[in-house]
């Protein structure tokens, strides 16, 4: 099939950042894109050629969008897949596949799959309303501490809480979760796997990742990840083994813990373009946006490995400030050499929002580590 400056239509199932992003390359390939989101003032809409409003939960909506596209892909897991399971029965080639959605959408179904596929996890339990735990804990079947987590829905740290004690369960939407048994882990890693229609497959380099302790949201990636060898193979093994039981088509993030005694557990995963792969923009051969069009389009998989270190900094809103949004300092780190900040054009900033991220580049990374802390400490995402 032509898919350059021809006819053929990809869609899009989500106009957030990552799609505008992903967009940035199908510019570049003069792919045309349809992109369906739930808001008037979604980041995709300045690049793509045509814009649609609608629900991405609604299946009548998804339906008819997608009726209207050649392929279909996503940059958000939150859609309807029984949409995307009847237009793959009427031809529509849908990546990754409503089969594969339908087990990561739900945190339960996708730690059980992770058990019938002997891939390693932490140990959890599973609830179907969250006013059990309590039960639970009491008649010995559960012991504290541990992570609760909301089965479907949660993003960026929300839908996720470290329990400690019981007054921890309070004020909790009473929703279908899990609880994992908090482990003890030295780092947390991510490696993205790619895979066209073909079978060919390629993987990123071993990332790194520092969270927000209070807002449960990555605040930089370190690529490569400061870790010995054979844990990065380890790891990379396991995101090849996941990839593969998932038969999956495009990106698969699989988020890791290397545990205190080196073992490496899958923590989550997303099949689509991930906040650990932002660095690749500037850092790689091929960024992951690009890869997950090559892989969506069956195309030839590009180069992975990084011409340089990366990290990148997550710029979220500050705490206190809500409404039009102001980058405070930002001239101020576009003066620092291997400095790139990217907006994703959300005009209203809120706290811990993600508005935007900044990638560092260094031949040094210990360089590239200390100026990412100045980069933090120097720009602020506030409001008017």
């Amino acid at each position: 099939m032509n898919y350059f400056s021809s006819n053929f239509k990809l869609g899009i199932l989500g106009g957030g950042q990552l799609g505008k992003m992903l967009l940035n390359n199908t510019r570049k390939f003069d792919v045309y894109t349809c992109v369906l989101d739930a808001s008037d003032q979604a980041p995709c809409k300045i690049a793509c050629n045509e814009f649609h409003l609608g629900d991405l939960l609604d299946y009548d909506t998804v339906y008819k969008f997608g009726k209207q596209v050649d392929v279909l892909t996503i940059e958000i897991e939150n859609v309807n897949v029984d949409a995307l399971e009847a237009l793959e029965k009427e031809g529509i080639k849908v990546y990754p596949s409503s089969k594969t959605l339908r087990t990561i959408q739900n945190k339960a179904t996708q730690k059980l799959f992770y058990i019938d596929n002997d891939l390693p996890t932490a140990p959890f339990s599973r609830f179907a309303y969250t006013s059990q735990i309590k039960d639970a804990i009491k008649h010995g079947g559960l012991n504290l501490p541990f992570v609760w987590k909301c089965a479907q829905f949660g993003y960026d740290g929300t839908g996720v809480k470290i329990a400690r004690t019981l007054e921890d369960l309070e004020g909790l939407p009473n929703v279908e979760c899990i609880t994992e048994k908090l482990v003890p882990f030295k780092n947390e890693l991510a490696v993205i796997v790619a895979r066209n229609a073909n079978g060919e497959i390629k993987t990123f380099p071993v990332v790194e990742m520092e969270f927000h302790p209070e807002a449960n949201q990555v605040e930089y990636v370190i690529c490569p990840a400061r870790i010995d060898s054979k844990i990065a193979e380890m790891a990379t093994q396991i995101a090849l083994n996941a990839s593969k039981a998932f038969n999956h088509v495009g990106l698969l993030a699989v988020e890791m813990f290397q545990t205190e005694d080196d073992n490496i557990l899958i923590n989550e995963v997303a099949p689509r373009p991930h906040n650990s792969g932002h660095q690749t923009i500037e850092a790689s051969f091929t960024s992951q946006f690009e890869q997950h069009i090559r892989a969506v389009l069956n195309l030839p998989l590009g180069r992975t490995d990084s011409k340089v270190g990366g990290i990148m900094v997550n710029l979220v809103g500050e705490e206190g400030y809500s409404g039009n949004v102001i980058y405070q300092n930002i001239e101020n780190i576009m003066k620092m050499d291997g400095v790139t900040p990217h907006i994703y054009g959300k005009k209203q900033t809120r706290p811990f929002r993600k508005m935007g991220h900044v990638t560092i580049v260094n031949e040094d990374l210990v360089e590239a580590r200390r100026i990412a802390q100045e980069v933090k400490n120097t720009i602020k995402v506030i409001s008017e």
